[in-house]
């Protein structure tokens, strides 16, 4: 994989993790789970990519 792609990985799972804590800050759970959909999502779509690598 690309470390470019490593980084945006990286910093996507990070504002997924902003928008969690956000969320439970302000008491919102739909910030909570779009944030939790939002690093899992950026995860489950880098751990994909790096299976398919030859």
């Amino acid at each position: 994989m690309n470390p470019v792609r490593y980084v945006l990985v990286v910093v996507v799972v990070l504002i997924g993790i902003a928008a969690i804590v956000f969320g439970e800050a302000d008491d919102s759970p739909g910030l909570q789970g779009l944030g939790a959909l939002l690093a899992i999502g950026a995860i489950v779509l880098a751990v994909r990519a790096a299976r398919r690598r030859p």
